[in-house]
């Protein structure tokens, strides 16, 4: 076998020429279509164009030109089959032995703001996944390329042998179908979103390759790190690394995590998180005072903890974050000065995301969480407090500086995993207790790590008391006012309870669940 004939018809051009030459320069004719075939000719590339195949235009407005039986058959038959080359000897087919595409550019399309529908649906390649199909399907006697990163290896093969080997006739169809799938699966996104079935009987998602990492969680497990199309820069999978160590799995979890709180404040504001959770989070006029009280918040834990922040890091700021072990910081941007200073440490990453403050999650975007055998969907939880009805349910209310420092905690502990509880003082947390199977048992944990700042300070909880124990916690602890979504049966309980203690308490109604 040798390839003799290739089909060629590409929107995304790069490469192509370099790549056409070299398969006219081993003997392969070379069919092609519309704009490739122009480019081709003007490069002076020989080229077949695809009505001499088909004997048939090309029409309507380019939508039909290759979906004909003598492209189609081609492609399909098989090589060694007698009853399959007899059939075509009969009709004057000629086999096609490589084809190259690559599809209407439907994510670059709709990316735009400004795309119509009707620009969106002129953007979906139909005769492209067709022939790509038919080769992919027929790999052992068909080379099929979708990617101008295979061009070398493929050119290479047939310069050397004639061919391509079939290892990499099979590696290139497993490519393809992995390409046609995300491209179907956009579309099928694209198409549900406009018709508001947000929620489908099927539910396809796809994810572009940003790296491999060394390993998952565990240096046992393997593990690579995706970007979601069209999801939106201000993530950490749009962030420029300007310094330090590649990125591991648990990097980026956390990163994540950081990104998500510190985007909740519009002031000036740094997060610290160590294992997905916040261990420090401040606020303050400048980035600098943000940061300090976000270490004086625990400063223990965010030793070898991941920090980000909503401003630029100036020099102060670099100086101050320098004296202890810090994994990744993160900003929208760094000065020259803050880099000079940063960078002296070999190890430590430097993560700049300019789009930061700006909305990350878009509207229909989903998280998906993977159990055995399916996975869960859900929205997002971007419920802001301005978007829930705070209620004052105790004889006393909150003041006006409480009522602040509630707000604040209560911004916080929606990312703290649940059972959550968050005391806060002084536009810092003072005590973070997290994930415990009860919830007093959260509280006796902030407050045993805020010691004695738990005094004066304010609770927030991600969900309702059950009972009035977790107030009485507070009480005993001097805490003075409390913000939960409330919702139990036994609300009363711990309103009494307050009430006894002089504690002012608030319910937003909603719940922060976060597992």
């Amino acid at each position: 076998m040798s390839v003799k004939k290739a089909l060629i018809s590409v929107s995304d051009k790069t490469g192509l020429i370099p790549f056409a030459r070299r398969l006219a320069a081993a003997g392969v004719e070379i069919i092609s279509t519309g704009g490739t075939a122009s480019l081709l000719k003007d490069a002076g590339v020989p080229v077949i164009g695809i009505s001499e195949v088909t004997g048939f235009p090309e029409i309507l407005d380019g939508r039909v030109k290759t979906l004909h039986p003598n492209i189609h058959s081609g492609l399909l038959a098989v090589r060694d089959n007698e009853a399959h080359r007899k059939q075509l000897e009969e009709l004057k087919i000629e086999t096609i032995d490589l084809v190259v595409v690559n599809l209407y550019p439907f994510k670059e399309t709709i990316a735009k703001p400004d795309v119509t529908f009707e620009e969106a649906i002129e953007n979906i390649d139909i005769g492209g996944p067709t022939m790509l199909r038919s080769a992919a399907k027929n790999h052992a006697f068909v080379s099929v390329v979708v990617d101008a990163a295979d061009y070398e290896t493929v050119a290479a093969e047939i310069e050397a042998n004639g061919d391509t080997t079939l290892e990499t006739r099979r590696r290139l169809a497993a490519k393809v179908f992995r390409h046609t799938a995300a491209y179907d699966a956009l579309i099928s996104r694209y198409l549900s979103e406009q018709v508001g079935e947000l929620l489908p009987e099927s539910f396809t998602v796809t994810y572009e390759k940003a790296q491999d990492l060394r390993y998952g969680e565990n240096p046992h497990q393997r593990a690579a790190f995706y970007r979601e199309p069209l999801a939106g820069t201000a993530s950490i999978a749009y962030a420029e690394q300007l310094h330090g160590k590649e990125l591991s799995y648990n990097n980026i979890n956390d990163a994540d995590a950081a990104l998500a709180i510190v985007r909740e404040f519009a002031e000036p504001a740094v997060v610290a998180i160590k294992h997905s959770n916040p261990c420090g989070v401040g606020i303050g006029a400048t980035i600098r005072e943000a940061y300090q009280k976000a270490y004086e918040a625990d400063p223990v834990s965010i030793f070898g903890g991941i920090v980000a922040a909503n401003r630029t890091i100036d020099r102060d700021t670099a100086l101050a974050m320098k004296e202890i072990f810090l994994e990744i910081i993160l900003a929208p941007d760094f000065t020259e000065e803050a880099i000079a200073v940063l960078t002296e440490k070999k190890n430590l990453r430097l993560l700049r995301i300019p789009t930061l403050n700006e909305a990350s999650v878009k509207a229909n975007h989903f998280r998906v969480a993977p159990v055995a055998g399916g996975a869960l969907v859900q929205d997002y939880d971007v419920k802001q407090l301005e978007d829930a009805e705070i209620k004052v349910v105790t004889d006393r209310v909150p003041t006006a500086e409480e009522l602040e420092q509630l707000k604040f905690a209560w911004k916080v502990v929606k990312h703290v995993k649940s059972n959550a509880i968050l005391l806060a003082k002084d536009n810092m947390t003072v005590g973070v207790g997290a994930g415990q199977m009860n919830r007093v048992g959260s509280a006796k944990i902030a407050i045993e790590q805020a010691k004695d700042l738990a005094k004066g300070s304010v609770m927030a909880s991600d969900a309702f008391f059950p009972m009035p124990d977790t107030v009485e916690a507070a009480a005993a602890a001097g805490i003075t006012a409390i913000i939960q979504p409330g919702g139990s049966v036994r609300d009363q309980e711990s309103i009494d309870a307050c009430n006894r203690f002089g504690i002012a308490m608030v319910f937003t109604g909603t719940r922060h669940f976060k597992h």
